[in-house]
């Protein structure tokens, strides 16, 4: 049985480390340990499953980021190592899909179109849960230097990645992609135009079905999607040449961040009369915008967190300024809490994952604090994050078993306490 030293030597030494505030101790240990204690499973042929919490389904995205805080330990933790490239393995599939199941059960949401392979829980084309599998990938190389986790299906999947996203450049004139939920489910839940999803022309960047949230996209580029790829197609280059000795693959990778790049400076910055020139959320290349952000990762919030920008670029700091603002239509203020909500939740909820990314991107250490006093109180008493909750009381919640965002929050507190230069 494996017995993850490492994992466990961390939390005594974050112990030692917040000694003097054992509230925040006691909830990093919990939430830190939560997805290794509840969701991972270590299968037989290898690979590792991991659900997302409350929900008996693996999310790329979810399943990528609650384990990234144990990634660096894969170094000298033989079975971190097992667990994270056992995952990496298992996220070869489905380049189109969101979210799968353990087993060949069937979907998730009945009555989806078009019927998805049974494997398949969820299959909502979104742009950052391939740049998830990416950043794990480049995580775990970083970790390692492992290049034989990349051979065989992983190395497929890489190529299988870049060609899509390629596809979905031209989404209007080339894709396969359709999605319709039909009802009785939420119209957030499906695509328009039968299954299309709203007009978009070319810009350079990757169209998206749907947000990290699994909400359909209003305009087809989700910018911080595409900002997300820009930095993975950048560290899928590098670890195409110096693990996988393939050229192709990384020159492919590398022109399709141009263009991605290049479509987000000419598409996805506006003017704003009160913040100036700041990203928008989405676009669809003929002049419509999205001003707003949502709490899901990536996020505008998170710009910096993704390495796309520095903390200090002009051009974020306006649009974290405008985020963390009532110009954001998703920035909520009570009693006890005020950040940034999502229109996949009851409308005034906070949600702990923008609270941790306001603090994983803060430069002052007054908002750092402030941040984690904040996500204490969120807790209420339940030693874990949760997906949102009431800014008057945090006791009204959304999902009390939510593996990402107790990841996350392990992530700042274990960043905060080091002083790490990240935040």
């Amino acid at each position: 049985m494996p017995t993850y030293a490492a994992i466990h030597a961390t939390v005594r030494d974050m112990r030692r480390r917040l000694a003097d505030w054992p509230e925040l101790a006691d909830l990093f240990a919990a939430c830190y340990l939560n997805t290794l204690e509840t969701t991972v499973e270590l299968l037989d042929d290898g690979s590792t499953f991991v659900i997302t919490g409350d929900i008996p389904a693996m999310w790329l995205r979810d399943s990528a980021a609650q384990v990234m805080p144990y990634v660096p330990l894969a170094a000298r933790d033989d079975d971190v190592r097992r667990l994270v490239r056992g995952l990496v393995q298992r996220q070869a599939v489905d380049a189109y899909a969101n979210a799968f199941n353990r087993a060949p059960t069937g979907p998730g949401w009945p009555g989806d179109v078009p019927t998805p392979d049974p494997w398949v829980w969820e299959r909502k084309f979104e742009l950052d849960s391939l740049c998830s599998a990416l950043a794990l990938c480049h995580a775990y190389w970083t970790a390692t230097r492992d290049g034989g986790a990349f051979a065989g299906v992983v190395h497929e999947m890489l190529w299988t990645i870049v060609r899509l996203l390629r596809t979905e450049q031209h989404h209007e004139d080339e894709s396969p992609y359709t999605f319709e939920r039909p009802r009785p489910w939420a119209p957030y839940d499906t695509l328009t135009r039968e299954g299309k999803g709203s007009r978009t022309t070319w810009t350079g960047m990757v169209w998206s079905g749907f947000r990290p949230s699994d909400d359909a996209c209003t305009y087809g580029y989700l910018i911080p999607a595409n900002m997300f790829a820009v930095v993975t197609l950048g560290s899928l280059a590098a670890l195409a040449r110096d693990a996988l000795h393939d050229d192709a693959l990384s020159q492919a990778a590398t022109a399709l961040r141009t263009d991605i790049e290049r479509g987000i400076q000419t598409y996805g910055t506006v003017a704003h009369p009160r913040f100036g020139q700041i990203y928008a959320y989405e676009t669809d290349g003929f002049g419509n915008y999205g001003l707003m952000d949502d709490a899901n990762v990536p996020s505008l919030l998170s710009i910096s967190y993704l390495g796309y920008r520095a903390r200090t670029d002009p051009v974020y700091l306006n649009t974290r300024r405008f985020v963390l603002s009532a110009e954001n239509p998703y920035y909520f203020e009570g009693r006890v809490a005020r950040g940034i909500g999502s229109p996949h939740t009851p409308a005034g909820y906070i949600w702990p994952m923008a609270l941790a990314m306001q603090g994983l991107t803060a430069s002052d250490p007054d908002e750092q604090r402030a941040v984690l006093r904040t996500l204490v109180a969120s807790a209420a008493g339940t030693q874990l994050m949760h997906e949102s909750f009431h800014p008057d009381d945090p006791r009204q919640f959304t999902r009390p078993w939510f593996a990402w965002a107790n990841s996350l929050f392990a992530q700042l507190v274990l960043e905060w306490s080091r002083g790490a230069d990240s935040i």
